[in-house]
């Protein structure tokens, strides 16, 4: 019996410990991997987008403005391809990218574009003029982590000067044809939204507050929730602030799928083991208390016919399994801490050596499970198992109620 009631509360107690770690894992894939959100509206500012990633449910966030502006005092890249160079259409050499969070853009998110040095935009940069540049640009110009660049408006009215707080590298090739300066990979930079306002062509001092009708507009805001469940609510409060009409909203939810789901599943299972063990373990136990019954046939009689009560020999059998009940919770509480941690890895850890359809995000990737031994979970263990003490003691004890001293003698005689 006690090593029926010890495999009962091991396997009780690791469906608890799963659930436990299932939900810890999904509560932290929810915040690192949750969901896109990507919001796109003509004339969408940057103070909108603030108002945006503001909205309840929403983890993270980031906007995107896209400007031009020309060099001082270093040489963009040229395309390398015979073509009229004097071509193009005077806004400048540079493709400057207004970001709030450089880390949920895709190319850096995936890590097909990486940063070979330095760091890359946050919103702690915000108010600072700082730059983000390409790895062919500061090789051309000799340029390196905390340096500074003085970067010209389209207009040529303001020059910006920045430090360079990161580089890093693109991936894709020089084109094979002559292509316009903004349009190479080494000319992209990277800079706060606020210093790709003030490059913004036509800006004044009301347009840098995103409201005059020159200010650089936020060409998508991107949204991070925890999962594809709160895309409809925020679909809702974003038509609150934005209106009915005239906004593109597209939800992303192929990481949590592929990542969370996963971990849903195991939770669940774990949860239906919980209850298979629960009745299976009342059932068999229930079935050796009834053998025992009927093995002591004899002591029973001669009990009752001394006159014990019933019901004091049905509190006997309960007495008997509980006693053996809780060293058997103990010894399950010991395997559970010893093995848990390896079990909820194999079962909840990342599957990297499965093959993938799409490249993983890096900060996507979440770590093992932490499966730890909780008194709470041992507590229901142990609750768990008086329950299938007391059902497997007082339903077989059903036929001692039925029992007669004289004919169990008789009998046993």
């Amino acid at each position: 019996m006690l090593a029926i009631f010890l495999v009962i509360c091991t396997l009780l107690l690791g469906g608890f410990l799963l659930q436990a770690a299932a939900a810890r894992q999904e509560a932290g894939a929810q915040r690192t991997i949750g969901v896109d959100v990507t919001i796109r509206k003509e004339g969408l500012t940057p103070a909108l987008a603030d108002r945006l990633g503001a909205l309840p449910g929403v983890h993270r966030y980031n906007a995107e403005v896209p400007v031009r502006a020309g060099a001082q005092g270093f040489t963009p890249l040229a395309s390398k391809a015979p073509g009229d160079a004097a071509a193009g259409d005077g806004k400048g050499a540079l493709a400057v990218n207004g970001v709030r969070d450089s880390g949920m853009l895709l190319p850096f998110s995936y890590g097909s574009t990486k940063l070979t040095s330095g760091r890359g935009i946050t919103p702690e940069d915000a108010g600072r003029d700082v730059a983000v540049i390409e790895q062919r640009l500061a090789d051309e110009n000799r340029l390196k982590v905390g340096d500074t660049l003085r970067v010209r408006s389209a207009d040529g009215e303001r020059t910006t000067p920045m430090t360079v707080v990161g580089v890093f590298r693109d991936p894709a090739r020089e084109p094979t044809v002559w292509t316009p300066p903004h349009q190479l990979p080494g000319n992209q930079l990277y800079v706060p939204v606020g210093t790709a306002q003030k490059l913004g062509e036509g800006e004044g001092e009301g347009d840098r507050e995103g409201e005059g009708d020159g200010a650089a507009t936020v060409s998508a805001a991107v949204l991070k929730i925890g999962s594809p469940d709160r895309a409809r609510e925020l679909h809702a409060r974003t038509e609150e602030l934005l209106g009915k009409d005239g906004f593109d909203f597209r939800v992303n939810d192929k990481a949590y799928k592929d990542q969370v789901l996963p971990i849903q599943r195991v939770g669940t299972f774990a949860g239906l083991i919980v209850w298979v063990i629960a009745l299976a373990g009342a059932l068999i136990l229930g079935l050796i208390v009834m053998l025992q019954i009927r093995e002591r046939r004899s002591e029973l009689g001669v009990l009752l016919a001394l006159g014990e009560k019933k019901w004091k020999l049905i509190g006997q059998h309960a007495v008997e399994v509980v006693a053996v009940a809780l060293p058997a919770v103990a010894l399950a509480a010991l395997a559970g801490s010893l093995a848990g941690q390896s079990a909820g890895e194999a079962l909840l850890g990342r599957e990297d050596d499965k093959p993938v359809s799409a490249p993983r995000a890096p900060d996507t990737e979440m770590a093992p499970p932490t499966v730890r031994v909780e008194p709470a979970d041992v507590g229901k263990v142990a609750g768990i198992a008086l329950g299938i003490s007391l059902v497997s003691t007082v339903i077989p004890g059903i036929g001692i109620l039925r029992l007669h001293p004289r004919s169990i003698l008789t009998d046993t005689a």
